[in-house]
This record gives C-alpha cells, structure tokens and sequence, in this order.
C-alpha cells in the first residue's frame, strides 16, 4: 500500500544555518520541508498548496522583502496558511501579521511541541480550506448549467418563495415558473427549495440575500 503524501510545510528564512536546521527537524518530524532563502525565492518558486495539507513557515524579519510584505503580496490565502516565526521584540508585528490573517506565530526560540501543534492546526486548516473550495467549484459548476431566468427562478424558490411568488416577482406565467422548474430539476436534480438553498449557499451565498429583487 502506497503510504500517503506527508503534509508540504514551506519555510522561508534568511539565516541559512536556522533554515538548514529547521527543515532537518521538520522532516523529522514527518513534514515534506522545502526551504527557501528569501521571500523573493518563494514568490519566484510559486508554490500552489497541496491537497494534503501545507502551510507556510515564515520569518517575520528578513532584509529586501520582509514576511509581512510576502504576506501583503499573497493576500489572504486559506489553502495555504501562514505560521510566522517572530524574535523577541517583534510581538506588534506579530499581532499585524494576524490581522492580514496568519494562523499563527510562534517565538523565537520555540520548543519542538510548539513548533508542531502550530504546523498541524495550520495543515489542519488547509485541507479543510481546500475541500470547501472544492465543494464551492463544484456546487458552481452546477449552477452554471442553468439558463440566466433558471437561474432567477431557483434563487427565488431557494428564498421559499412560491411559484406564484416567483410568477408575480419576475412577471411571467405560472405555466412558465413550472416549465423552469422543470428544468432545473433536471440540471441540478432536485427542484426542493430546501436542496436549492443549500446548492446556492455553497457555490454564491451572496445570491441568497433578498434585497437582490
């Protein structure tokens, strides 16, 4: 049986002999370590996460470009999670960093439990992240088999609307409010408000809010 990928860990850090280290521990540990000097490095390696988990590990304080700044550049990346790794002193930084949405920051020097509840909650958080994207993608690409009036039909019976409701909001025919429901039946396989409305929340929840109409 074929063993399953080890969790990718991303380590960025400008001290060589800190970085050598510190991937030897984390695969030890039974992490797939990829190490890089600098921010611009990882930013020119363009890492996407792994589906079985992966976070970056990055060092708050580097010269040229520091681990906030990569941050800033990534924007807010759930797929891949940030652990920043701070020295004394950089607390103020360290609650920034959380702000722009890193998962976690761990002290200088930190202990090897630390180190690896701080890796597992954020691998943990990865693969989570990822599924719901996949669930998002997949639950879109059925709505996209819809028609654009299908599609107005399904939001409104998703908000628990009734065909005449639906008829008089859109100003069509009941006739034809069924005739769309039929055809939404068909292409997502279910016509139950209860069914749309969770297909809906999962691929475009913003299309659920009643002041759309």
């Amino acid at each position: 049986m074929t063993a399953a990928p080890a969790p990718r860990i991303h380590v960025v850090d400008d001290d060589a002999n800190f970085l050598r280290s510190l991937l030897f521990l984390l695969q030890g540990l039974g992490f797939d370590a990829v190490g890089y000097p600098t921010a611009e490095d990882f930013l020119h390696a363009a890492p996407v996460p792994a589906p079985q988990g992966c976070c970056l590990l990055l060092d708050i304080r580097m010269p040229r470009m520091s681990g906030l700044e990569l941050q800033r550049r990534l924007h807010a990346q759930p797929e891949m999670p940030i652990v920043f790794m701070t020295g004394h002193g950089d607390v103020d930084q360290a609650v920034q960093a959380l702000r722009g949405g890193a998962a976690d920051f761990l002290q200088k020097p930190f202990s090897e439990q630390t180190l690896l509840d701080a890796l597992n909650r954020a691998v943990t958080a990865s693969v989570q992240a990822q599924r719901q994207q996949a669930r998002q993608a997949q639950a879109l690409a059925v709505l996209q088999r819809l028609s654009p009036r299908e599609r107005d039909v399904a939001r409104l019976l998703a908000l628990g609307h009734s065909n005449k409701e639906v008829a008089r909001r859109l100003d069509i025919s009941d006739h034809t409010v069924h005739v769309h429901r039929q055809g939404i039946t068909r292409k997502t396989g279910s016509g139950h408000a209860a069914d749309l409305a969770r297909l809906i929340l999962r691929a475009a929840p913003q299309e659920l809010e009643e002041g759309i109409y």
